[in-house]
């Protein structure tokens, strides 16, 4: 996979599909490897920067990478450490390029558990023995140089994850922004209900809501933005904290939902994007929201729509729902 698709995937709702398999030769990817930068330089523009001319490929990554890097979009800052750790078998606060293989192997094992569910992938596996089998990967070349004999430490681990996070939020926003330095609050809506289970209809409804209350719109700033879906990833920290705050699943007021926030993240959301939140999910108009179906619907979106598919359904089942999906989308 390049750096392209890995960003379009995560990125966009419907990504440009892709036909056939493209095969490299050796001298491409040790070309292609070439133009990693050392960690050293790493940057929130570290995967735009190895997109490439359109006649050149500039980044390749593998599977298991793939599921790795998805797994960092939905950590928090207080869980970095925890998947460091859990990287560093020796327990010397580095790790070295075998451990971090051995890291990849669990989660690979993991994938194929997944998909035994849906299909057995092995068998369909039709590679010659005389193709090229790629070795290395831009991402192996980031963390452990040309050699693979450098080690990573955790600052240098912690700023990689937190770049991935703000690049592919920056991306999203700026989709919507559009060189403007705000989105409006209609279109902070339409991101925040994308890869969710909520149906086209009901999610107009949601939108219509959003231009309706909101009078005074400001407009939502990146800053504002990323805080927000840093917040996400915290998901779970704030379900507890809400359970233990509130009883029998009621309904949360702005003022109880800024504190949950704050207490779970150290941070405060700006006021006029917590009141956005509130008029995209207050059905009703109580002013309060049913954290219920707040954290359910939010939990989808964090994964973005990964962990629904792979609960998709199979057999004549999923072969109806696949077909139902498929006439839905051509009509």
């Amino acid at each position: 996979m390049t750096m392209q698709d890995f960003l379009e995937s995560i990125t966009e709702e419907n990504p440009r599909p892709r036909i056939g398999r493209f095969k490299l030769r050796r001298e491409e990817v040790s070309n292609m490897l070439t133009n990693t930068p050392p960690k050293t330089k790493g940057s929130k523009n570290f995967f735009r920067s190895l997109l490439g001319r359109a006649d050149r490929i500039s980044g390749i990554i593998s599977y298991t990478e793939y599921l790795f890097l998805l797994c960092i979009l939905t950590k928090p800052k207080a869980g970095f450490e925890v998947a460091f750790k859990m990287f560093d078998r020796d327990g010397n606060q580095r790790v070295d390029k075998k451990e971090f293989l051995l890291m990849e192997e669990i989660f690979r094992m993991k994938s194929e558990r997944s998909a035994d569910e849906s299909c057995d992938l092995s068998k369909k596996n039709t590679k010659s023995k005389s193709d090229f089998v790629v070795q290395e990967t831009t991402l192996l070349r980031y963390f452990f140089g040309s050699k693979g004999r450098e080690t990573l430490d955790f600052n240098t681990f912690c700023q990689f994850m937190d770049n991935l996070q703000t690049e592919v939020l920056e991306l999203e926003f700026m989709e919507f922004a559009k060189g403007m330095p705000t989105i409006s609050e209609a279109d902070f809506a339409q991101v925040l209900l994308r890869y969710t289970q909520i149906d086209e209809d009901e999610k107009l409804s949601y939108f219509t809501r959003v231009r309706e209350k909101i009078l005074h719109q400001k407009g939502i700033s990146f800053d504002e933005f990323r805080n927000f879906f840093q917040f996400l990833n915290n998901l779970d920290d704030f379900e507890i904290v809400m359970k233990m705050y509130t009883f029998a699943d009621q309904s949360i007021s702005q003022a109880e939902f800024e504190r949950a926030v704050q207490v779970t993240t150290g941070h405060q959301l700006a006021p006029h994007l917590v009141d956005t939140v509130f008029q995209i999910f207050d059905k009703d108009g109580d002013g309060k929201l049913s954290q219920k179906e707040f954290i359910g619907v939010m939990k989808n979106r964090i994964h973005r729509g990964f962990r629904e598919h792979l609960k998709s359904p199979v057999g004549w089942s999923g072969f109806k729902a696949c077909v139902k999906h498929e006439i839905k989308y051509s009509l």
